[in-house]
This record gives C-alpha cells, structure tokens and sequence, in this order.
C-alpha cells in the first residue's frame, strides 16, 4: 500500500523528512476495522513526532492522527462496524498513524462519519472534536444546557483547530459566555463566525483586554498554546475557584503554587489517554463522535476544515507540517485520496 512516513527525525523543509513509501498493508485484530483511508488532516501531534521521536531501528514511522474513510474488513469481535460504512476518527498514538491507503483501527475510538459531509470535511474533526468534547465536559465538567449561565470560558488560541470546535460547542450546547483570543484579522473573524461572544488579542495583556471588553474575571480558561508565556495572566484572570484546562506542552514549568490562593484547579487533556491506556471507559470516545456526527447533520456544529492542500502525498504533507510550524494555520489543514 503507498504511504508517507519518515526514516529520521529532519526539519518540515527537508525533502526527507517525510517519503512516499510502499508498504505492506495491516491485518485487524479481533476489535480492530481495516479502514481505505479516503482523506486525512495534520495536527500538531504529528509535527511534535516528526521533530523529536526517531523512529526505531530507522523503521518507517507513518504519522497522522485524523482520518475519513470506508470499513473495508472488520475483526472478529466488531459489533458496532460493518464492511462498506464511512467513518471518521483519530486513531491511537501508541499504533501506526493514518497517513496510509490502508490502517487498522480499535472499534472503541471510531463514529459514523457525518452523512452531510464530504471525506475531506469529515477528516478535520476527530482529534480536536473528541478534544475538545473532553476538555469542555469532562475536565472541566460544564454540563450541557443552560446551567452555566452566568460563568465565562476563556478560550487562548481560539483559532486553531482545538479552540474552532471547543468555541462552537460552547457556545451551542452550553449557557457560558465564551470569550476567544486571536491576534490577526483573519483569525480573529473566524473565532467570531464560530460563535465567540467576545474576541480578544492574546498578544495584548490578558488582563487589559479583558477589561476591554467590560469582563473583570472568568470562571473558566481552555489554554491551547503558549500556556507558559501566559500562565501569570491566566491565574490573575480567572476568579476564585476556578478551574484552567490545558492541551500543550509548556517549554517552561508551570508554578502551580500561583493557583493555591484562589483554589483553582488545574485540568490536562490528551485525547490520547482513553486508547493509550485502553480504559474501561475507551467506548465513550465512540459514543461522543456519534454525537458529534449527529450535530453536524443537524447543522449545529460545522466542520473545522480551512484549507485542502490537495492529494495525500509527501511533498502536500512537508507543506502542511511547515504550516503547522508557523503557528499561521487557521482550522484544519486537510489531504484527500492517493
């Protein structure tokens, strides 16, 4: 089967630092489909990888943690697949990414792909809807409704592909009022064509946009990048008894002591963990991408897709990782068919 992976750990410009390669096509495993990958979308998890896991034994490491595509075989303990249905999913990080004609995937962590949309848009969403699924109702456990009204969510990095569904799903499924930052023009129209009630510039004191904007503190705070150069302004924004969520990784340590006097609590999500570690509650990753399908063809959510850098080869890949890298990307970056 063709795929693209890499031999060695090289920057996105280099010509080998990602190939197209033939290799021998995965079998399923008793829960697993053998998805024909139709589209797939780049993350920053798959650049992260690129830039510091060498593969072992100079091996070929497939990368790509977000697919779109038809069952073409399943395993023989599948109960929720069959050959011929389209799906959508993120897949696990501890097994080979999807950058691939053919991938094996766990049942557990796979929906229906949305009826209402092409491959290419079904492939932006997995790994930053179950994201930010999880970050919003599970780590920091706003409840669906109205219930939160009154409360503030604070979204740093609203642009990306993270913040563009955690800002939908805020705003269409709960009672908060939800607050994005983006520091270009750009970026910062689509944060509000996502829903935002309020758009600020992270590149401006936090605290003196906030203010700006006649908000004094939030309740809530989704980081999505640049956690360390924040944090300080994040503490001083959020009120007592706040909770603050994270998804990157700090090049700095965090002093968590900062949160002791106003009794924040700190939450981490990786969408990773429930198949890194096949917890008992693995299914729910399933369950929540179902849901999220259904939202989609009901016209309450959108898909995140904000560019199509055309076919699923090695130098449309090396484009879409550098871009990536610039921090310039808005949405998801998306690659179809081979």
């Amino acid at each position: 089967m063709k795929a693209i992976a890499y031999l060695q750990s090289l920057p996105a410009e280099h010509p080998e630092s990602l190939q197209d390669l033939q290799l021998p096509a995965p079998s399923p495993g008793p829960r697993d489909l053998l998805v024909e990958v139709k589209a797939i979308s780049v993350n920053p998890v798959d650049t992260k990888i690129r830039s510091n896991v060498a593969p072992e034994d100079r091996q070929p490491k497939v990368l790509g943690w977000d697919a779109a595509g038809v069952v073409k075989a399943v395993g023989s303990e599948v109960s929720l697949f069959q050959p011929g249905d389209q799906v959508f999913y993120a897949g696990a990080i501890n097994r080979a990414g999807a950058n691939s004609e053919l991938h094996v995937v766990d049942e557990r962590i796979v929906g229906h792909m949305p009826g209402s949309l092409s491959f290419a848009q079904a492939a932006a969403l997995p790994l930053t809807a179950i994201t930010a699924w999880e970050l919003l109702f599970e780590r920091l456990q706003i409840a669906e409704g109205n219930t939160d009204q009154g409360q503030s969510l604070l979204i740093v990095g609203a642009a990306g592909g993270v913040g563009s569904m955690l800002t939908q799903l805020a705003r269409q499924l709960t009672g908060l009022t939800v607050i994005g930052t983006a520091s270009r023009p750009e970026t910062q129209a689509w944060v509000r064509e996502l829903g935002a009630h309020h758009v600020i510039d992270h590149s401006k004191p936090l605290s003196e946009e906030l203010k700006r904007i006649g908000i004094v503190q939030v309740t809530h705070v989704a980081s999505l990048t640049q956690t360390d150069q924040h944090f300080a302004q994040l503490v001083e924004a959020l009120a007592p008894q706040g909770r603050l969520a994270l998804i990157d990784d700090p090049a700095q340590p965090l002093d968590v002591m900062k949160l002791k006097g106003k009794s924040l609590s700190l939450h981490w999500e990786l969408m990773f963990t429930r198949s890194l570690f096949e917890t008992a509650d693995m299914i729910e990753q399933h369950r929540l991408l179902e849901r999220v399908a259904e939202l989609i063809d009901a016209g309450v959510l959108k898909t995140t897709l904000g560019e199509h850098f055309g076919t699923i080869n090695a130098t449309n890949l090396r484009r879409a990782h550098a871009l990536l890298e610039s921090g310039q990307a808005r949405g998801k970056v998306v690659l179809e068919g081979f």
